[in-house]
């Protein structure tokens, strides 16, 4: 059903696209905040790390990214602590600033081709040659090593303040923990793993454009919670390990679509319905069991009679 190399396009994109998985497993899930300026960050990342490409620093641009992301979720975390906007208002505000921004990165440009630049894969492809599969051992390298500093980071003092801001804020501020700084910190790394996300996509694709970001949070939602629904919510290692294996089998869906013909403008559409499904798959499967249940109680009950 796939080739090889459909096989390893799926793996490559859905360990890079697991990166911002992980972002909103912190922001949504740790920190209980929906955080809408995933879109503008990951397109901030892309073109932060193509311009840092392009003027011959393709490693120098993936921290460049991430600090520019941090500072996206800085923004998003000031308008929500310090000037009382809704957390989802805060992001849409962030995200549409980050347009013109994101722009002005690329010097006003809707995209940044990089065709010949020199960029960390065609460094790994010196390194380990032609036919070694470096695309996927860079892009699963980089999603291995955020993955465990972030479960590790979680297990710090800082950290276990910032999953019980997420958990019950009111005792975290009888606990005299400031709540405003864990939220910040914790939407900072969201943000800077979401712009790594799109940094390492600029150079993998070797482009950037002003829309890539389009619809960013439906694809790390449904990757998080595709995880999440096959795999349990256990302890956080288990959380982890379930979103980047979300984002892999998201890709493989996508890639099982593409190869029935869907049309590629319908990809969006096919993402809606996968988070909607996943969602929802909890009350369908609890509204299952009852209906087998009452059945099961009638039959009995007409037994009887």
């Amino acid at each position: 059903m796939f080739t090889v190399a459909t096989v390893l396009s799926a793996l490559e994109l859905g360990f890079i696209y697991a990166l911002v998985a992980m972002a909103l497993f912190l922001s949504f899930r740790v920190l209980n905040i929906a955080d809408m300026t995933t879109d503008g960050a990951f397109t901030l990342g892309c073109a932060v790390s193509a311009t840092a490409a392009v003027a011959g620093h393709p490693f120098l641009g993936l921290p460049l990214a991430m600090l520019a992301g941090a500072a996206a979720g800085f923004i998003t975390a000031f308008l929500q602590t310090r000037l009382a906007v809704p957390s989802i208002l805060a992001g849409i505000i962030t995200n549409t600033g980050l347009y013109t921004v994101n722009l002005a990165v690329m010097g006003f440009s809707s995209n940044v081709p990089m065709l010949k630049t020199y960029t960390i894969f065609t460094a790994a492809q010196n390194l380990l040659g032609e036919n070694a599969p470096y695309k996927l051992l860079v892009a699963a390298l980089i999603t291995v090593v955020v993955c465990v500093l972030l479960i590790l980071f979680l297990g710090t003092r800082l950290g276990l303040s910032i999953r019980a801001t997420g958990d019950n804020p009111d005792m975290v501020r009888a606990s005299s923990i400031n709540t405003t700084f864990t939220i910040t910190v914790g939407l900072c790394l969201a943000n800077a793993m979401t712009s790594l996300s799109g940094a390492v996509l600029a150079q993998y694709q070797k482009s950037a454009d002003i829309n890539l970001g389009t619809g960013m949070v439906v694809i790390g939602l449904a990757s998080l919670i595709i995880g999440e629904t096959l795999f349990g919510r256990g302890g956080l290692w288990t959380k982890a390990v379930a979103a980047v294996a979300g984002s892999v089998i998201y890709r493989f869906i996508i890639a099982l679509a593409l190869r029935a013909n869907v049309p590629s403008e319908c990809l969006k559409l096919i993402s809606a319905v996968i988070v909607a499904l996943a969602i929802a798959a909890p009350a369908l499967q609890a509204r299952a069991a009852f209906r087998r249940r009452r059945a099961h109680a009638e039959k009995e009950g007409a037994s009887h009679a």
